[in-house]
């Protein structure tokens, strides 16, 4: 294991609007910032090549991880091209684009590969305020898994989420005050159809995205 870098942090990375902003968020608050972005058999899978362009234009290290597996291990919408995606979270449960244990396996392989890169810093776009019902974005699972990681390694990792109270509308506007709205908004992969920018225009995410969009756009 390396020596800790406390001036270093490890950004969990999709190459959509929250974790680019989230990439930018580090890059303002750390010295030194890399990125790690995973594949899981996701349909969306072009949102890779984003994160790697992105990572280009922000100048920063970025590594893609294999974690195929996950999508073996439930079934959803995001994974399985034969199940049709729901369009709204059903009433006293999670929507089928919920990847069961995804944010689990990314923060927990992001936290093995940071402790060999002596990076104790880790940031992760999950936000409670716009998250669909989804249970590993919430802020008490973050803070659970926190502990377990430090305990599980004997580390002292902190684990940020800039977006956790941020609804899509002030994720925007913190896009603006990073100076990257019109990078986020051009060039980053939210959409859940794999198209980049606005997207498809009528899957969750980019119905979420676009109504965000147009309400900090109608403040400025």
């Amino acid at each position: 294991m390396q020596q800790v870098n406390k001036d270093k942090a490890l950004v969990v990375f999709s190459g959509g609007q929250d974790s680019t902003t989230c990439l930018f968020w580090a890059k303002q608050n750390f010295k030194e910032v890399c990125a790690i972005t995973f594949t899981y058999g996701q349909k969306h899978i072009n949102e890779v090549e984003a994160a790697e362009r992105i990572a280009k234009i922000a100048n920063v290290d970025w590594e893609v991880m294999d974690v195929s597996f996950i999508a073996h291990l439930g079934r959803n919408s995001l994974t399985d091209t034969t199940l049709e995606m729901d369009q709204h979270q059903p009433e006293g449960g999670v929507p089928n684009t919920f990847v069961p244990g995804r944010n689990l396996f990314f923060l927990s392989v992001a936290a093995v590969y940071a402790r060999e890169h002596g990076i104790n810093h880790i940031v992760t776009g999950v936000g409670e305020t716009d998250f669909s019902g989804y249970p590993d974005c919430r802020d008490a699972f973050i803070k659970s898994l926190n502990v377990t990681l430090n305990l599980a390694m004997d580390e002292q990792f902190v684990v940020h989420t800039p977006l956790m109270w941020l609804d899509k509308c002030q994720t925007w506007a913190l896009a603006d005050s990073l100076g990257v709205l019109d990078l986020v908004r051009a060039e980053t992969l939210t959409c859940y159809n794999g198209i980049s920018g606005d997207g498809c225009g009528h899957c969750p995410a980019c119905r979420l995205r676009r109504e965000g969009l147009q309400q900090y756009l109608s403040t400025k």
